[in-house]
């Protein structure tokens, strides 16, 4: 009879350890936050925020978030009359601008809004000219609405937000596809 009881308490701690061990997950890093400023984009603060969406779907080891009060961005948002561009100082910090001239043209804001947010997650212009790629810019025709980067730019921006290797200063501008 104590023998039994002694194998039922015996049985009942290695089921309850096999069941925390299952319940156990393997402990994953939070993404790193990068705040960003969208105050400065006029009439294309609802397409920043669209923007800024769109990666944060995509992506897990970065998220973009509007800045809260009391705290700095990493990230400006301006809107001027030219040609959207972008400026890096490191990796995820900068600004960039939504240039009324692409929009005007008939590019589409949000592919606009996130393919600018690209260059701060760390993505180079690709001029592939496919609609597919986010990153090819306006070498995609004007009638691309494809506003979402694709597997390999997630991809490579969760690498480079994985390891948090930085980046230098660099500056980046939407050109247009016959330029």
């Amino acid at each position: 009879m104590l023998a039994r009881r002694i194998l039922a308490a015996a049985l009942g701690a290695v089921a309850l350890a096999a069941v925390q061990l299952a319940g156990a997950a393997p402990a994953q890093a939070a993404p790193r936050v990068l705040y960003y400023d969208a105050s400065r984009a006029a009439e294309f603060v609802a397409v920043v925020h669209q923007g800024a969406q769109n990666w944060n779907n995509r992506v897990t080891n970065v998220r973009l978030e509007p800045v809260p009060a009391g705290r700095r961005a990493n990230i400006t948002v301006y809107v001027d009359n030219g040609w959207p561009r972008a400026y890096t100082q490191s990796l995820g910090n900068g600004y960039w601008y939504m240039g009324r001239q692409a929009v005007n043209q008939g590019y589409h804001p949000p592919r606009i809004a996130a393919h600018e947010f690209g260059h701060l997650l760390g993505l180079p212009d690709r001029r592939t000219g496919l609609c597919a790629d986010l990153m090819s810019g306006s070498s995609a025709a004007i009638s691309c609405t494809n506003a979402f980067p694709n597997a390999q730019e997630a991809t490579r921006v969760n690498s480079n937000f994985a390891t948090l290797q930085t980046t230098g200063p660099r500056a980046y501008e939407w050109v247009t596809a016959g330029a």
